[in-house]
């Protein structure tokens, strides 16, 4: 489906922005040149009576991004956790995007299960509600199981959803080919990949059997976490459309007054959304990665209960250290060590000027410390480092991505719980109690032993694999007399080796 035909809905997106007059708004929340606001507005004004008129009883912004479609409101979504960034009115306006949107008919609802699990739902369920929750991929209906008496969350893809999801992706994917031929520069940005990569998260959003699972082992991994807590799936009434979960009782995160009326401390509820994802990403590498609001509530306990699993984030055991690192180095005002890290792992090009690239860093950094973070701009800061990135030649990260996102958003939803809090000195228990568990003595005997095992199961071949690689490299020589010299000789050593290994295992172990 990719090609010009996707002009259309690139023209349509900036028709609608201009009809519905969010235009102005997102150029305002961004503080935009007045260049840039000079041309947007002389490109989308004769063109504007093509836009959708999207729902009048809502706001500008959160009119144009329902209007557009599912991929648009997910950008929203991100948008509404950072007042920050776009200000307080309009990331109260785009909070609508949460779980408030427009729900689907019961009967539909009804419907998509009956067809996917094969049930009769009136049988399988005493109570079931109408939609509870909407969002862009799915709404979320409360019920009750007929056989238990448990109460459950029901949750049915919108219908039709991968189809429009298809085809806003399919105008991102020219949208990012036109910048990559008009902009040079940007092409380090990566801007399809990260279109690729983009595609794959929602597609996998999807299918609902993927995020059952993924709901199963984020629980498993946080069984131990104090203060948190995640709602089982019930596996044999969840399938590709339709996902049954135990249901989840709280205040919403996102309704401060709420929270205040229930005697739950906002300030301490910021500090544990933060450090819980660190500790996720860091420990586990695994992580929620769409922490917005809309998918959290807080129990009567004071537990914080997350769900809605279709972004999960994983990053390897390597990155998880070099992310460590950094975040280590900007806590300790360590920035050579920073660009040192930067440099080692290949995001800097190695004929840059490390020194130049932590003064740079520098600057990045020191506004945070000490400073009260409501006299922090954070958009300034982002404004900042991008130029760094550019100015250094650091190209996109893929695999970081999701990562980079879900730290933004987790931010935003703490500085919305505790406009005061500083994320350094909120994150530093975590990342200090990492960096002294994987990066010391310990972790490198831990790493041996990894290794050694990894060694032991391929025991059995060692002496096969040895004595080809060595006969391949003599044989023109002598083959045959330098097979029978190396036989015995190659089942000596690696058998010593070997049973060294396994004693050593067995000692430590």
């Amino acid at each position: 489906m990719r090609g010009p035909h996707n002009i259309w809905r690139l023209v349509r997106t900036g028709a609608t922005l201009q009809r519905t007059g969010a235009m102005g708004v997102v150029l305002e929340a961004f503080n935009a040149p007045p260049r840039l606001r000079f041309v947007a507005r002389a490109l989308g004004w004769p063109f504007s009576w093509l836009g959708l008129r999207g729902d009048m009883s809502l706001p500008p912004a959160t009119r144009a991004l329902t209007a557009l479609g599912p991929a648009y409101i997910k950008f929203g979504q991100v948008l509404s956790t950072r007042p920050d960034v776009v200000g307080d009115e309009l990331a109260d306006q785009l909070r609508y995007l949460q779980d408030q949107l427009p729900a689907f008919p019961l009967a539909t609802a009804k419907a998509m299960i009956e067809e996917d699990l094969q049930i009769n739902v009136d049988e399988v369920f005493s109570e079931f509600s109408e939609p509870v929750a909407a969002a862009s991929i799915a709404q979320v209906h409360r019920a009750r199981l007929a056989e238990t008496g448990q109460e459950v969350a029901v949750k049915v893809l919108r219908p039709g959803i991968e189809r429009a999801f298809r085809k806003d992706i399919d105008a991102f994917y020219l949208a990012a080919s036109i910048i990559e031929t008009l902009s040079p520069a940007s092409r380090r940005l990566r801007p399809t990949e990260v279109i690729t990569h983009f595609e794959g998260v929602v597609m996998g959003e999807l299918d609902l059997r993927l995020e059952s699972s993924a709901a199963s082992e984020f629980a498993a991994n946080t069984a131990q976490d104090t203060g948190f807590q995640v709602p089982e799936p019930d596996w044999a009434l969840s399938s590709r459309q339709v996902m049954t979960m135990s249901w989840a009782e709280g205040v919403a995160l996102g309704d401060n007054a709420a929270l205040d009326a229930a005697g739950h401390d906002r300030a301490a509820l910021g500090e544990r959304v933060l450090q819980l994802f660190l500790s996720h990403a860091l420990r586990d590498g695994y992580f929620h990665a769409d922490m917005h609001q809309g998918n959290m509530k807080v129990a009567a306990n004071g537990d914080i209960i997350a769900y809605d699993f279709g972004i999960m984030g994983r990053i390897d055991e390597y990155t998880r250290r070099v992310y460590a690192e950094i975040l280590f180095g900007f806590i300790r005002k360590d920035y050579r060590r920073v660009a040192e890290v930067h440099f080692e792992a290949g995001y800097v090009p190695a004929d840059r000027d490390i020194d130049e690239f932590a003064r740079a860093l520098r600057v990045v950094g020191e506004p945070i410390f000490g400073m009260d973070a409501t006299r922090i701009s954070m958009a300034h800061l982002l404004a900042y480092l991008f130029e760094v990135t550019e100015r250094f030649g650091m190209q996109t990260r893929t695999e970081l991505i999701l990562l980079q996102r879900t730290m933004v958003v987790v931010e935003g939803v703490a500085r919305s719980l505790n406009p005061h809090i500083n994320i350094w000195q909120v994150a530093q228990p975590i990342v200090e109690g990492y960096i002294k568990e994987n990066l010391g003595p310990r972790a490198m005997l831990r790493d041996l032993m990894r290794t050694a095992k990894v060694l032991g199961r391929f025991g059995p071949k060692l002496p096969r694999m040895v004595e080809a690689q060595l006969v391949r490299q003599v044989e023109p020589v002598a083959p045959q007399q330098v097979r029978g010299q190396l036989h015995p000789l190659v089942w000596m050593v690696a058998g010593a080796v070997l049973t060294g290994v396994g004693i050593w295992i067995g000692t430590v172990l």
